[in-house]
């Protein structure tokens, strides 16, 4: 599910698997696979990030709300470490040298 806008600022949830086409022209027009046209205030590059974004967290098994979103919640155990939280040190895709590996 993505959100988006509508004309008139009223904020819009769409499951994304439903869309069909993403027309812009003066404004951006979603089709859905019913044939239900909505109109929205996003450009379609903006739509289609939003649902790149989506399928990646949803393969990823990642939640949608990012850390830098919501900074005060606390880590779930198993939880990604977000972006520039990492401990001194460490860096993503290297080993944990400090396992008794090197």
């Amino acid at each position: 599910m993505i959100q988006l806008t509508r004309l008139n600022n009223e904020p819009l949830t769409v499951n994304s698997d439903l869309i069909k086409f993403v027309e812009g022209a003066h404004d951006t027009v979603l089709t859905l696979i019913s044939g239900e046209k909505i109109v929205v205030r996003e450009r379609v590059e903006q739509v289609i990030e939003r649902v790149i974004q989506f399928r990646r967290a949803v393969l990823t098994g990642l939640p949608m709300m990012t850390a830098a979103a919501n900074p005060t919640s606390p880590s779930e155990p198993g939880s990604p470490v977000p972006e520039g939280n990492l401990s001194e040190g460490a860096s993503r895709g290297s080993p944990d040298r400090s396992a008794g590996n090197g």
